[in-house]
């Protein structure tokens, strides 16, 4: 019983969450890069100001500390997606 409950609460939080972030897609955040993004060596991880994570390719000149403009393009209930803007 207490599983069931727990499973139902998770399931909408996660259901919530990704309603959210499905609403910033097509947003424009500036983004502090943290690092490496925990699946892939070729993309970064960061936060924008509303503390939510966005991974995005890396490009050259670009580390970690610096801001990057990134525009918004996928989401999931966990993390948003992007492309870095010119």
């Amino acid at each position: 019983m207490k599983k069931r409950r727990l499973d139902e609460i998770i399931r909408l939080q996660a259901q919530v969450s990704y309603n959210h972030n499905k609403a910033d897609i097509g947003k424009t955040f500036q983004v502090l890069i943290e690092g490496d993004s925990k699946r892939s060596d070729q993309e970064f991880k960061g936060r924008n100001s509303q503390n939510k994570m966005i991974v995005f390719p890396k490009v050259e000149g670009l580390r970690p500390g610096d801001y990057a403009t990134v525009k918004v393009v996928d989401a999931n209930s966990a993390t948003l997606r992007g492309m870095l803007c010119d």
